[in-house]
């Protein structure tokens, strides 16, 4: 029978070493004797019986101490197993060791006492911790993995270790892996994180959205009641919540309150909106108030400044709102009224005043809207244009592609000698022409991703963004100077403002009054939408210099395609939950099917009973979604949801890599949730 070999540095290899060290000895002993032997031979004798008693005695020891040490080693051996055994059995903290495929080998008793069926957790560890399978366990290299895991009304750590991973144990056995498993109750840290998390203070500003022009609509006498009865609602609601709130001023206040509230806050729907606006002694004008909420884990200084662009975003939105802002994500809630038309145009004139003084001060000015541009992108862009020229500032229109609806502008002011020939450009060739004193005047737009070349964004320094749309997450930065007005019903009415209040006598051409007309009338549906008082005075402005209606609309009636195109997408219309029209617009045979797939969704709204429409339009391996409603549903909101934006009333969104039912489906899902939630 072969000797088994004996491992080196084992607990047996140093016993067998402490045994047999003293025979080694014994060889220098009798080298010793045999040196006295010769040096001094009247000790040989003495030397060589002391050698022998030596190796004796060694002998004798040998035989008569190692059969009773390994007696003892066995017997030690066997009662510190039992110990280790038990003492694993009873070991606190629950622990188990399972195979590769989950089924359990061995539990101590504290594993079971947390399982509530101990016949399934024999079978299968996953039957009564579903988090623990396949997918958790260590892989490749890795010898640990951890997880996290519920169990009843406790939560543990798991850590896995990978114990053995053997060849020859895995021929012999079956098992590919043998895993420990460790819990380790996290319930008491966990809760303390939770309390820390809810005891976390939160800031918020609160802007009374209407204030002057609320007082305004109701009698003198009962102003300071209406003030009363407003601030009252507010900080009622915001002792309901434990808030601290203190006014900055007569229509702004400061609010601070412990973030286990925030949810609470979120499930309503933040009511204040509604109950502010509910106070009603008799005037005219509905109060309606904005909140912006910042939420930081960093300082109070990052949170307030969270609150403080949240707060700017919800005015840049159209107020009666709340913005919810943590780091890069931003909730909205709120934002169904449609926003107030402000009568004063001081704001009008402070921001045709700024950018009339960044214009003087480069030597070119690019001009540029959105994507697929349209009659409002491209008017308001030559409004700008006209103002570089009378401040005698060369300026660019960066038009990539003409479409149908813009066509008849774009031609006829390339046919006119009275502008260059390089009055619209690539955004090719508009990076080319980029410099330290060029500027860059976005219209229409204010998501970065929707312009028409966002290279251009990165290449000039000094940004200027006109736009009606209301803000939202893709907004684009370092702006020097922002004009955006909700309220608007279009970028060309902004432009006609600002041209009133240029120095300097600005002649508008008839073709440019055209242009900007024209993008009144297409955004307004021919001033049914979004239109005040200020939107007639523009139209009126633009008529006094030279803006021919008949003209217009001889330039944009449709051809017999288009007018088939509307046709069909309107007859295959379907309504969905009762009240919300969807069409499908095939793009075959027509030249700008966004624009008329927009125009398909303002024909579904004089349907009785619709109140939304959706136009869905492939176009370019996109689908292009036109929203539009009256006044009972926010259609930008809903947009909102699938990545789009817009007005309140007329919105849009562009989605990649779907079908026009897949897109349909979207928005069927946000209208459902919405239901849900009570927002319809």
């Amino acid at each position: 029978m072969k000797k088994e070999k004996v491992p080196k540095g084992s607990l047996s290899a140093r016993f067998k070493t402490y045994f047999v060290w003293p025979f080694w000895m014994s060889v220098p002993v009798i080298i010793l004797a045999i040196l006295v032997y010769f040096a001094r031979k009247e000790f040989w004798l003495a030397a060589t019986v002391i050698a022998i008693l030596y190796i004796i005695a060694s002998i004798a020891l040998f035989c008569y101490r190692k059969a009773g040490l390994n007696r003892e080693l066995v017997k030690f051996g066997m009662g510190f197993g039992k110990k280790e055994s038990a003492m694993l059995k009873e070991l606190l903290v629950p622990c188990c060791i399972i195979d590769n495929d989950g089924h359990m080998l061995w539990a101590n008793d504290a594993f079971f006492d947390i399982t509530t069926d101990e016949k399934s957790a024999r079978r299968s560890i996953t039957a009564v911790v579903p988090e623990l399978n396949a997918e958790t366990y260590p892989k490749g290299d890795a010898l640990d993995s951890e997880v996290s895991v519920h169990i009843g009304e406790k939560d543990y750590k798991v850590k896995l270790r990978r114990i053995i991973d053997d060849a020859a144990f895995t021929k012999s056995s079956g098992v590919e892996n043998v895993i420990s498993v460790f819990f380790y109750d996290e319930t008491d840290i966990n809760r303390l994180i939770r309390e820390n998390h809810d005891q976390q203070m939160i800031v918020g500003l609160l802007y009374i959205d209407n204030y002057e022009e609320a007082l305004e609509s109701i009698d003198e006498v009962r102003r300071s009641l209406l003030s009363a009865l407003v601030d009252r609602k507010i900080t009622r609601y915001m002792q309901s919540i434990d808030a601290v709130i203190r006014k900055l001023e007569k229509d702004k206040y400061i609010i601070v309150f412990k973030r286990k509230y925030l949810s609470e806050l979120q499930v309503n729907r933040f009511s204040l909106l509604d109950d502010v606006k509910n106070v009603n002694i008799g005037n005219d004008l509905a109060v309606t108030i904005s909140i912006g909420i910042g939420v930081s884990d960093e300082s109070y200084t990052r949170e307030y400044d969270f609150a403080r662009a949240a707060i700017d975003m919800a005015l840049a939105r159209g107020g009666d709102q709340v913005v919810l802002k943590e780091k890069d994500h931003i909730q909205y809630f709120g934002g169904k009224s449609v926003q107030i038309e402000k009568t004063t145009r001081v704001k009008a004139r402070v921001k045709a005043h700024a950018l009339s003084e960044l214009i003087e001060a480069k030597d070119n000015v690019l001009i540029m809207g959105h994507k697929m541009s349209d009659v409002d992108s491209v008017g308001a862009a030559i409004g700008i244009y006209r103002v570089a020229k009378t401040l005698n500032t060369k300026a660019h229109i960066v038009l990539n592609d003409i479409t149908s609806s813009v066509a008849p502008i774009v031609q006829r002011l390339k046919e006119s000698p009275e502008y260059e020939d390089d009055l619209f450009v690539t955004g090719d060739k508009a990076v080319t022409m980029t410099g330290p004193d060029t500027m860059l005047v976005v219209v229409d737009v204010n998501r970065e991703s929707y312009t028409e070349c966002e290279e251009l964004l990165h290449s000039v320094n000094t940004i200027v963004i006109l736009d009606h749309h209301r803000q939202g997450e893709d907004v684009i930065q370092n702006a020097v100077l922002s004009y955006i007005e909700p309220y608007a019903s279009s970028a060309c009415e902004m432009v006609a403002e600002i041209l009133q209040y240029i120095d300097g006598n600005v002649r508008i051409k008839a073709a440019e009054a055209d242009a900007m007309y024209s993008g009144i009338m297409i955004d307004t549906n021919n001033f049914l939408v979004k239109t005040g008082v200020r939107t007639f005075e523009a139209a009126a402005f633009l008529r006094r210099n030279g803006a021919d209606v008949t003209r217009i609309r001889k330039t944009f009636r449709s051809d017999m395609d288009a007018y088939k195109f509307k046709a069909r997408s309107i007859s295959t219309a379907e309504v969905y939950l009762d009240h919300y029209a969807f069409a499908s617009c095939d793009p075959t045979g027509v030249e700008s099917p966004t624009i008329l797939g927009a125009q398909v969704a303002n024909s579904l709204m004089d349907i009785a009973g619709i109140k939304a429409s959706f136009a869905f339009t492939p176009y370019n391996d996109k689908i292009y979604i036109s929203a539009r409603s009256i006044d009972e549903l926010n259609v930008q909101v809903v947009m909102e949801k699938i990545g789009g934006g817009g007005h309140m009333s007329v919105a849009g969104a562009q989605l990649e890599g779907v079908t026009i039912e897949e897109a349909m489906d979207k928005v069927r899902a946000v209208l459902d949730k919405m239901k849900e939630e009570g927002d319809l």
